[in-house]
């Protein structure tokens, strides 16, 4: 009976082992979250519309969504949604 509890005993420790072992330090975990939350601010940045400001040839300030043609000077207009707004679907 002895040596059933030694050998569960000892597999249970190997496993306890084995675990601590595989696991990330916390540097890595730190690391790696940082990581992600970089990435997914960089995507968020790059997903923000913007808009582009221009004058015409006729001086008449344009905003559209693309830049405008012909190397036109322009500048860029970020759009930031404000709190509370809520979007709604068109009905047909």
């Amino acid at each position: 009976m002895r040596l059933s509890w030694a050998i569960a005993a000892g597999l249970a420790l190997g496993i306890a082992i084995a675990w601590w072992l595989s696991r990330d330090p916390p540097e890595v975990v730190e690391a790696r979250q940082a990581r992600a939350e970089q990435a997914a601010a960089e995507r968020a940045e790059a997903a923000r519309p913007v808009l582009y400001r221009w004058t015409d040839a006729n001086g008449v300030v344009q905003v559209t969504q693309e830049p405008p043609p012909g190397g036109r000077r322009y500048e860029t207009v970020d759009i930031e949604p404000r709190d509370g707004i809520e979007v709604h679907g068109t009905r047909r």
